[in-house]
């Protein structure tokens, strides 16, 4: 704890990740947990607060699968008053009050929606009823309750819509937020607590006793070295790998995993007159096109994915089909050439339960599928906080003693505290450090009270207030802090998770790579022809994706995108 209050600890640099290599082959820890996606990072929080020592992994970047590629929202799941799950509404949106009040504010927003109306009489009591059940169950705390407006209302809202696509609409509102930071926010708090956090740190088998399980067998993904790993407890949070890994335990699970695709296009905010965010609702689900700085984000779609789970891959049918809903209703339609982004992720739907000792709840399970080993699966984001205390609750059978009552929701994130008050001395820290006051608040949006971290090196280095190449919403000061202090080991990790620069620009971070490779290089000693083989990499990866998304279907899309190298080149399938 440092002197002002703040946890300190967070740091994810060079010297950090080598001296936690070392840890790793002479601890024993409580809790291991695979998988550094939001559960992962939740579980973390949670074990190492009440009190247990953790170690986090993942064989890739923290974020890099389903939660770097979510719809971006904090939400209760309107659609799932239809389905009378009530109390998954009521536990969601709990959550979602939390994250905007108390444990990241720096990151969550509220963000408003327009649902039209398209019939007369019948519909507007209906969705109306719903909505006040929506805000009565906790959806109208922090933020405005819903309205009802008629169509000239509705259409001063959002002029972009067709006259004829709404008879009256009513706005509500939810929560907004960056997946990819606040997952590496969840990550690097439960560092600042004392968890080890190790990214590109594969799990290649599992240390076994008798008929126990305890630890793991890890890989070093950038440098081929290995590790044991021991431990009291061992949690699976991998998502949509959940079942390659209880493979490669050995044991049989509790539950099965599908993966479905979901894919969202961003375009600019130009293209859509509005002043609000719209849900649609159609024949399989819903359509949201989500407010996202200078950009909309459109999706999304729901299908199946069986094909390689690292990079799932758009093709122009799922392109067509997102377009083809959202231009029902907008008077001037959008087309292949309005996309800047595309991104493609991949949701852990749980497949059926299969034995009575699996616990399902909130859309989600939690299984001790053998001693010493924990499995969780599904749910959606905006729960992650309690599939992460679930998953610790059931890890409490295989550790001694009893352990401490969950606390994360008095836990803020890293850059919560203190937030408040320097959005109201923007001002005086864009003079403080010679940007403008619009820049402060976008810092502030991504860092919180960090910023004084994040600009330290600047006071001494002016140019790295310059922005980025190619990404002016970018200063090069963002570039060194992902390498320093957020454990960014490769090109992609920061122009794909620690910025939002591969899906908000038309050129999907080509002309910014080489100056972050440069910057990269000089944090991690990178060689001339490493950076160039970083810069390399990257450029086709966003070739195959750009050439994947012409493909018309999965297959063909699946193979064009994995002409790409895999930038992690040790990488081994969890099952070899």
């Amino acid at each position: 704890m440092s002197g002002d209050g703040v946890v300190s600890g967070a740091r994810l640099g060079p010297a950090e990740r080598a001296a936690n290599w070392e840890r790793l082959g002479s601890e024993e820890f409580d809790v291991v947990i695979i998988g550094a996606g939001v559960v992962g990072a939740g579980a973390a929080l949670d074990a190492v607060t009440r009190g247990l020592s953790v170690a986090l992994l993942d064989a890739r970047d923290l974020a890099s699968g389903t939660s770097s590629r979510s719809s971006k929202l904090f939400h209760g799941g309107l659609r799932y008053l239809e389905m009378f799950e009530f109390g998954l509404v009521r536990e969601a949106l709990r959550e979602r009050e939390l994250m905007l009040t108390k444990i990241c504010p720096h990151l969550a927003k509220p963000v408003s929606f327009l649902y039209p109306l398209s019939k007369h009489v019948v519909e507007r009591p209906y969705v109306g009823a719903g909505l006040i059940m929506y805000d009565s169950m906790g959806g109208a705390r922090s933020v405005p309750g819903h309205k009802h407006l008629t169509r000239a209302g509705a259409l001063r809202l959002v002029p972009g819509l067709k006259r004829d696509a709404l008879v009256g609409g009513i706005r509500y509102y939810d929560g907004q937020v960056d997946d990819a930071r606040h997952t590496l926010g969840v990550a690097r708090t439960a560092a600042a607590y004392g968890a080890l956090v190790r990214s590109s740190t594969q799990v290649v088998g599992f240390v076994k006793e008798a008929d126990r399980v305890a630890g793991v067998h890890v890989m070093d993904v950038e440098t081929g070295d290995r590790t044991t790993v021991r431990a009291k407890v061992v949690i699976n949070a991998t998502g949509v790998w959940t079942d390659e890994l209880q493979r490669l335990s050995g044991g049989r699970g509790r539950f099965k995993v599908r993966a479905s695709k979901g894919v969202h296009l961003v375009v600019s905010r130009d293209k859509i007159t509005s002043e609000s965010g719209i849900i649609l609702k159609t024949e399989k689900s819903v359509l949201f096109v989500i407010p996202w700085k200078a950009h909309w984000i459109i999706g999304t779609t729901d299908t199946d994915w069986n094909l390689d789970l690292a990079h799932p891959a758009a093709t122009k049918a799922d392109i067509d089909y997102i377009l083809e809903h959202v231009n029902k209703v907008l008077a001037v339609p959008l087309g292949h050439e309005d996309i800047e982004g595309v991104y493609a992720g991949l949701r852990p739907l749980l497949a059926g339960e299969s034995e009575q000792s699996s616990k399902l709840s909130r859309e989600h399970a939690v299984a001790r599928v053998a001693p010493g080993l924990v499995a969780i699966a599904g749910g959606k984001y905006t729960t992650y906080r309690v599939m992460g205390a679930d998953a610790v609750d059931a890890a409490a059978e295989d550790l001694p003693g009893r352990i401490n009552p969950s606390c994360t929701e008095d836990v803020p994130l890293l850059g919560a505290e203190g937030y408040k008050a320097l959005v109201n001395q923007a001002d005086r820290l864009g003079k403080q450090f010679g940007v403008h006051p619009y820049r402060i608040h976008h810092l502030l949006n991504r860092y919180g009270s960090e910023i004084h971290e994040l600009m330290a090196p600047a006071l001494e280095d002016p140019s790295l207030l310059q922005p980025l190449p190619g990404a002016d919403d970018y200063l090069q000061v963002e570039a060194l802090y992902a390498t320093t202090h957020e454990g960014a080991l490769h090109l992609e990790d920061v122009l794909a998770r620690r910025t939002r620069i591969s899906i908000e620009y038309a050129h999907r971070g080509t002309e910014t790579a080489p100056r972050v490779a440069e910057i990269m290089a000089g944090v991690l000693g990178w060689s001339d022809e490493e950076r160039d083989s970083e810069v390399k990499a990257y450029l086709a990866r966003v070739d195959a994706e750009r050439r994947s998304q012409t493909m018309p279907d999965d297959q063909a899309a699946d193979e064009v995108r994995l002409e790409a190298p895999e930038i992690r080149d040790l990488l081994k399938s969890p099952v070899a």
